[in-house]
């Protein structure tokens, strides 16, 4: 009997994956019981609402850990919020304090162990820990734990960070948090919760986005600032790089950890990773994209037609190639949004060729014209080639490819599952080896520092992006080998 797990092929355009999204939720218990007396399961939720939101940031688990005051109960399964939660489970979450977490997993992690939150109990309570990010040491700090007497159900390295929470909780909740953060290298949003309080906190360099935002009866932790949209909310402000806060019914106590370092935000959370209706870091991630777009136009003009972007990151860079350009831009490609992450492709043909049934030319809008097509990444090729025969096939008489990032031609070390550097094309090909590999007419990238002032256009007080996927160059030291990952 054929595997059933190779007749699935997980129906994913040619991108890179960021790997979650997380939410945290502090109700104020006498408010929540004043406005609403039937609403013993409201953070979790607005939790919920707010993982729906953050859904693009991880498809393969959700989950959501809720505290009463006195104990944490949780629900979390493989899926996505609409397949893990229904009302019975939501329901059966009480309490005024939730921690929940979306999950998209790097390969060979698809495993409910794996999912998160992550709940570790011992004599001083409960904790449960979600994170966005990847730590670089995650190997060095499990190794210790183990030899300590510590014993893993996972092999996500968020266990690592809850196990070494539980560890020093004796010390305190600040100390412990304190000791924890100091110790972990890499890439971190974190949303802790203990039966009393909320937690968030990020790492020195800024990495991964995480948000404070606040409802009628309390507050809301979030990866980005759509999902305080969700829940009804207003956005207060950015999570400060080394910043911890911790929430109770006295408000929001900020404190920092460490020593200062530069902010390096992820600058693919703006290319491609965030929803447009967000902003990170006082940047709103539409506007980026549009300047993106623009400054593409200027470096990189071609007499054309028609501009159209890939659906759906690659849109808002194609309406201001446009603008900058003078040429008109037209919905020129179709996404079927009703494909799920996973279809039946029995053969390895059919499989090659998923993107003919996710992706679809508009015939008349692209017929017998000179077309520029705005994406905004290109990771293994195999997309952007079938992309330019897709629109060939509607009538495209030229097809020139245009790329709001620059190559990606390393792996990202820090929450981004990036393939290895060998499976990235430009890392062995140079542009006119990948305009002919795909098949296109021309073809042209933004340029490192177009793309960053495009970004610190949208706010000049901005600062400091990590690029490590574009140049090699990381805000802090990598292994040479990483679950994988070459260098």
């Amino acid at each position: 009997m054929e595997d059933d797990s190779e007749r699935y092929f997980e129906c994913e355009e040619d991108k890179l994956r960021d790997e979650c999204g997380v939410v945290g939720i502090y109700l104020n218990k006498g408010k929540t019981q004043e406005a609403s007396p039937d609403s013993e399961n409201r953070a979790a939720t607005l939790a919920y609402f707010g993982l729906y939101a953050l859904q693009h940031r991880g498809q393969d688990s959700a989950g959501i850990a809720v505290s009463d005051g006195s104990d944490i109960k949780m629900h979390k399964a493989m899926g996505t919020c609409a397949e893990v939660f229904n009302k019975e489970n939501l329901t059966s979450l009480p309490g005024h304090i939730a921690c929940g977490h979306v999950r998209y997993a790097t390969a060979g992690s698809q495993c409910l162990e794996n999912a998160q939150p992550m709940l570790q109990k011992s004599k001083l309570g409960p904790i449960a820990v979600a994170h966005n990010g990847q730590l670089v040491n995650y190997e060095q700090l499990r190794e210790m734990l183990e030899d300590s007497g510590c014993t893993f159900l996972s092999s996500s390295d968020t266990e690592v960070i809850v196990k070494l929470i539980a560890k020093s909780f004796k010390k305190g909740l600040e100390r412990s948090l304190t000791d924890t953060i100091q110790v972990i290298k890499g890439s971190f949003a974190l949303v802790v919760m203990t039966e009393k309080c909320l937690i968030g906190a990020r790492d020195p360099n800024g990495i991964r986005p995480l948000c404070l935002g606040q409802v009628d009866d309390g507050w809301v932790l979030a990866s980005e600032s759509c999902a305080i949209d969700a829940v009804n909310g207003t956005f207060v402000r950015d999570i400060q790089p080394g910043e911890i806060v911790i929430i109770n019914d006295d408000g929001v106590l900020s404190f920092e950890f460490g020593e200062h370092t530069s902010k390096r935000t992820c600058i693919f959370e703006y290319v491609y990773f965030a929803r447009p209706d967000s902003e990170i870091d006082g940047i709103p991630v539409t506007e980026a994209r549009v300047r993106m777009g623009r400054c593409l136009a200027r470096e990189t003009s071609v007499p054309a037609d028609v501009v159209i972007g890939v659906p759906d990151s690659g849109i808002s860079a194609a309406q201001g190639y446009a603008l900058e350009a003078g040429i008109p831009f037209a919905s020129g490609i179709i996404k079927n949004k009703y494909i799920g992450r996973t279809f039946i492709a029995p053969t390895q043909k059919e499989r090659e060729n998923m993107v003919f049934v996710k992706l679809n030319a508009v015939r008349s809008v692209v017929g017998g014209k000179r077309v520029v097509v705005i994406d905004d990444s290109i990771v293994r090729g195999t997309t952007s080639r079938r992309l330019v025969q897709i629109l060939r096939r509607a009538g495209a008489t030229e097809v020139h490819f245009r790329v709001s990032s620059p190559p990606v031609k390393f792996p990202c070390y820090f929450g981004i599952n990036t393939p290895t550097r060998g499976e990235l094309i430009s890392s062995s090909h140079n542009e006119d080896e990948i305009c002919k590999e795909i098949g296109a007419d021309s073809l042209a990238f933004i340029s490192a520092e177009g793309m960053m002032e495009a970004c610190r256009e949208c706010n000049p007080k901005s600062y400091g992006f990590c690029k490590g996927c574009f140049t090699g160059e990381y805000p802090m030291s990598v292994p040479g080998e990483l679950n994988g990952k070459r260098l």
